[in-house]
């Protein structure tokens, strides 16, 4: 069987990266807004931590970009060159804002150990508010991603879902900073700038392990066991069908590309085991929306007798 043709992409498919790009794009017009919104503010109130969080906020807006494009070069079809389609498209924009996030962590932490040997004015107390809208605006934005890339399969959006998810947590820390050295300068004059460095630490503490999981991806890492038995469960339901030796499957992007070896009749034309083979491949394709294609193998079935 084929492992994939040219040709349109399959509607289901197109519609799940049209959902994705208007994800990105909402995603893109807010870390904007924040980003600059943050970027002024603690400029004007020279608070370290705010400065340094909307600093992360505009590495968040070029990192939606990069999956931005990616998701427009995954909605082109398959072709002669790129059998199995342009998916892994958007899995290396995943890595790449995980790369981005490490970069962005380490300089943060710097721009923040570099200021504490630097004498500043203290921060004013209207650079808070920028700070409490962009917790509450980035937790919508964070569970929003979260479902609609789990649901679309995006490795890129998820990682995006994630440096949200971190921008919260470090908006929370940079909040907490900020307070205490308003409340009390004499004590914690320099709270806010090591904000700014714990800020920076969890960006690259969460880059890790966006690195880490659509670095899994590039390398053909198998799907969960829940998935491999659904597979294994709707190609045992095509009549005909005697047994399934191996499932292999492979992310390519929003959807999987499968290898199944089915065990039929041995006794079996050569013309019906491929129209079984043929079946089973659109049966899975039908009912599994995550799986692009099937390759299968047909090899006889063996009757195990009992054992003496």
């Amino acid at each position: 069987m084929p492992t994939g043709s040219t040709g349109a992409l399959a509607p289901e498919l197109r519609r799940r990266l049209a959902l994705a790009k208007r994800v990105t794009v909402i995603a893109m017009a807010v870390s904007g807004t924040l980003s600059a919104a943050k970027l002024i503010v603690g400029w004007i109130a020279h608070s370290t931590a705010v400065f340094a969080d909307g600093l992360e906020n505009a590495g968040d807006l070029f990192g939606s970009a990069l999956v931005l494009y990616a998701l427009y070069i995954a909605s082109n079809p398959p072709d002669s060159d790129h059998p199995y389609g342009h998916g892994r498209s958007e899995t290396i924009a995943g890595l790449a804002v995980g790369v981005l996030l490490g970069a962005s962590g380490l300089a943060i932490c710097f721009e923040s150990v570099r200021r504490l040997h630097v004498r500043t004015e203290l921060p004013h107390l209207f650079a808070i508010w920028p700070m409490i809208a962009s917790i509450v605006v980035k937790t919508g934005l964070s569970v929003g991603k979260f479902r609609f890339g789990r649901r679309l399969g995006s490795a890129a959006l998820t990682a995006d879902a994630w440096h949200d998810g971190i921008e919260i947590v470090s908006g929370v820390v940079a909040l907490l900073a900020l307070g205490l050295t308003l409340y009390d300068p004499e004590h914690f004059s320099a709270a806010d700038h090591l904000g700014g460095f714990a800020v920076g630490l969890i960006v690259i503490f969460t880059a890790l392990h966006v690195v880490r999981d659509t670095s899994d991806e590039l390398m053909d890492a198998m799907p969960s066991q829940r998935r491999i038995g659904r597979i294994r469960d709707v190609a045992l339901s095509a009549t005909g069908v005697k047994g399934v030796e191996k499932v292999y499957a492979r992310k390519t992007g929003l959807q999987y590309h499968v290898e199944l070896h089915l065990e039929v009749d041995p006794h079996m034309t050569v013309q019906d085991s491929h129209e079984l083979a043929k079946r089973t491949r659109f049966l899975i394709r039908e009912k599994l929306d995550w799986v692009a294609d099937v390759v299968v193998h047909v090899e006889p079935f063996h009757q195990q007798g009992p054992t003496q």
